[in-house]
C-alpha cells in the first residue's frame, strides 16, 4: 500500500516535531511538555516541518540498519530543519515554499534548506525491505529510461557510476524536465537539480553518514545495495505529476 503522494510545499510548513524518530512512535506527554513554550510566553511556529518517516526505523535493514536510519533521520535531518527554522526565523525570511527558497538562497540558509528538501524526497521514496522481492520502473517512467539510457540495467550502471565518481559529500539524482525528459545529475554538498529548473524524481544521498555504518568505506556496494528498497510507484508517480513540480 503506498501512501498519497501530495505537494512537498503543503508538507513542509506547519509545526515542527523533533521527538519523532518513526511513523509508529507515539509521543509521551513528557515529550509534548519539552517542546511548549514557557507560561505566558508566545512560540511561534517554525516555518518548516520535519516530516515523519512512512515506516518503521528498522524496515530499510539490512539494506540500512536501524541505526543509521535513527542516526539519519533522527539527528543529521532534525539538526538541518532545527538551524533553518532558526535562521528563518532570525533573519526574518518571509519565503515558506521549500524549493523557491533554496533557489533563491545561499550560504547557510541554502545549506541547510537544501539538505531539508533532499532528505525529505530521499526518505519518502524508499519501501520497507522483503528479501528476495525487487521491483523496476514501469509505464511512462520505464519508457522514458530506455529512451535515455538503452534498458533500465544501463540506467543502473550509469548512475551508479555517477555517484561513485562525486568527490567528497554530495547527491546522485535522476531528474527530469518539464517535457520528460530524463538525465542524471551530480551535485555537491547540499545541491539538487532544482537550481537547475529540473525536477528530482530519485535521489541517493552520497555523503557518508548515509552508508558509512554499513558499508564503511564501500560507497558502490550501498549503491548496488540501495536498488532493493527503491519504491518505483513513487518515483514513478513524481515522473507522471512533474507539470506540478516537486513531488514526494
Amino acid at each position: 500500500m503506498h501512501k498519497q503522494i501530495r505537494p512537498l510545499a503543503l508538507l513542509l510548513v506547519g509545526a515542527l516535531s523533533l521527538g519523532t524518530l518513526s511513523a509508529q512512535k507515539k509521543t509521551t506527554k513528557k515529550e509534548a511538555v519539552a517542546v511548549q513554550a514557557p507560561m505566558g510566553e508566545a512560540k511561534e511556529a517554525p516555518a518548516f516541518q520535519l516530516m515523519v518517516l512512512p515506516y518503521a526505523t528498522d524496515a530499510l535493514a539490512p539494506v540500512i540498519s536501524k541505526r543509521t536510519v535513527e542516526l539519519h533521520y533522527g539527528k543529521h535531518l532534525v539538526g538541518y530543519a532545527n538551524k533553518l527554522n532558526k535562521l528563518v526565523r532570525d533573519q526574518g525570511i518571509k519565503e515558506r515554499d521549500l524549493v523557491r527558497l533554496v533557489q533563491t538562497s545561499s550560504g547557510t540558509v541554502f545549506d541547510n534548506a537544501g539538505q531539508l528538501l533532499n532528505h525529505t524526497i530521499y526518505f519518502a521514496q524508499f519501501k520497507p525491505y522483503a528479501e528476495g522481492m525487487t521491483s523496476e520502473p514501469t509505464g511512462a517512467l520505464r519508457e522514458a529510461i530506455e529512451r535515455s539510457y538503452k534498458s533500465f540495467a544501463d540506467f543502473q550502471a550509469a548512475f551508479e557510476k555517477a555517484g561513485n565518481e562525486i568527490f567528497g559529500s554530495g547527491w546522485v539524482w535522476l531528474a527530469t524536465d518539464k517535457d520528460g525528459r530524463l538525465s542524471i545529475s551530480k551535485n555537491t554538498n547540499a545541491g539538487s537539480p532544482v537550481t537547475s529548473g529540473l525536477i528530482p524524481i530519485l535521489g541517493i544521498d552520497i555523503w557518508e553518514h548515509a552508508y558509512y555504518l554499513d558499508y564503511e568505506n564501500r560507497r558502490a556496494d550501498h549503491l548496488r545495495e540501495v536498488w532493493k528498497i527503491i519504491d518505483w510507484e513513487i518515483v514513478g508517480r513524481r515522473y507522471m505529476e512533474r507539470a506540478e513540480g516537486v513531488k514526494l
